[in-house]
């Protein structure tokens, strides 16, 4: 293993240490996916969601090695209904760790949205004020439909549905507003290394 590739998996467990949720869990789930092939590149996003009196936290971590795309999600599951609620919100608490290990070969498409604040006043090099990063290898379609609109104001007719079929297996979502610039710049390098490895896979030179 590399010295460049130590790195990498030290610094994603410096970033799982930071974003503070189970790094223990999340690092093990991890390794075994990972099976000691040698990081690339990753990210590690947590997403925290209010539901009445509990606070429940979601974490994905998407990394990149030389042949595969290894995501893990890690998601809290509150106890059992009828159950007194604890003070601290880990505490009796359970948690899903799933993970999946995609070839490079079968990634499809790598969507990325950049939402800029005043557009006419950016800088080369400068990154976004919000980051969408959506990746699709087929596991999950989803349609979009509306109605098809008629070019007749007074047209009552029904012209049935139209929409789309869009593949996002994967879709993060970093703002700078709410995780700070450093958090979308590391999203920007992230989607920078995996469209390049999904292009060197495609192209049969990885």
């Amino acid at each position: 293993m590399s010295s460049s590739s130590l790195d990498h998996r030290a610094d994603l467990r410096r970033q799982l240490d930071r974003a503070g949720y189970y790094p223990e869990l999340v690092a093990d789930v991890l390794d075994v996916a990972l099976a000691d092939e040698p990081v690339e590149a990753h990210l590690v996003h947590v997403e925290t969601t209010f539901a009445t009196a509990e606070v429940r936290r979601h974490v994905t971590v998407l990394v990149l090695t030389a042949s595969r795309l290894v995501l893990a999600h890690v998601d809290d599951h509150s106890g059992e209904e009828g159950e007194e609620p604890h003070a601290h919100p880990h505490a009796g608490a359970s948690a899903a760790a799933t993970t999946e290990a995609v070839p490079l070969s079968q990634v499809k498409s790598v969507v990325l949205t950049h939402m800029v604040n005043a557009p006419e006043k950016h800088r080369a090099g400068h990154p976004p004020a919000e980051l969408t990063l959506a990746i699709g290898w087929g596991a999950v379609s989803r349609i979009d439909l509306e109605p098809t609109q008629c070019a007749d104001p007074h047209c009552e007719a029904d012209h049935g549905l139209s929409g789309s079929v869009a593949n996002d297996d994967v879709l993060v979502r970093i703002s700078a507003q709410a995780e700070g610039r450093d958090a979308v710049r590391s999203a920007v390098s992230f989607a920078r290394a995996l469209s390049a490895a999904t292009g060197y896979a495609a192209g049969g030179r990885r």
